[in-house]
């Protein structure tokens, strides 16, 4: 019998605050849990303060086995009503990104740092990040995407710790544990001032080549 779905299993279940599980309940026919499942286990989690004003529980979506994985700062108030990622007008915005180079959104994984809608959007707490960041890493180690791109300045420091301006983000590809990561603008951002929009145009194109480039 293969133990490692178990053990996975049970580390899923601390971090949703539950410590006591019967082994009884396993089988050897079970198979891992998924990321639709996941997101219920988590739904009702109150690590931090923010699902004081949580409406819905926003864990991502798309495709898991993509190799494209978007992650964004936290959910606006659209998302907090549907409990999906990028619904708002930045939402629609980063689809039409997509689509300019030629990415359909449901070929990705969209995601946020923070699951709850911080009060009024404001940036997330470092403690809030702190608390959160564990479901965003286990989403990345289930996926195992081949690419990522970071929108904002917030996810970026989330994620790569260089507390450093965007500016100085997008010059250069980094790597998360491995995984080539861009970092661009937040669609929000864009939304505010449309002259960087040519900016993120430069951004996209390298990913997009970068993309076309991968064996699927």
């Amino acid at each position: 019998m293969d133990i490692k779905p178990i053990r996975q299993y049970i580390e899923y279940l601390k971090l949703s605050g539950i410590n006591n599980v019967f082994l009884s309940s396993f089988s050897a026919k079970k198979t891992p849990i998924d990321l639709e499942s996941l997101a219920k286990i988590y739904s009702n989690c109150e690590k931090c303060t923010l699902y004081k004003g949580r409406i819905k529980f926003v864990y991502g979506e798309g495709d898991p086995q993509t190799k494209l994985m978007l992650i964004g700062e936290g959910p606006g108030a659209d998302e907090n009503v549907t409990g999906r990622p990028f619904v708002g007008k930045a939402g629609q915005l980063l689809t039409k990104m997509l689509k300019a180079i030629n990415i359909k959104r449901n070929e990705v994984y969209i995601t946020n740092v923070i699951k709850c809608r911080p009060p009024e959007n404001r940036n997330p707490l470092p403690m809030e990040i702190k608390t959160c960041l564990p479901y965003l890493e286990e989403q990345i180690s289930i996926i195992k995407p081949v690419i990522i791109l970071i929108l904002g300045r917030v996810a970026a420091d989330a994620l790569l710790k260089m507390n450093t301006t965007l500016t100085k983000y997008r010059e250069n590809i980094h790597f998360y544990n491995g995984i080539k990561t861009y970092v661009t603008y937040h669609p929000s951002a864009l939304l505010r001032n449309p002259g960087w929009k040519k900016y993120a145009w430069i951004d996209l194109q390298k990913l997009r080549d970068d993309y076309n480039n991968l064996e699927y």
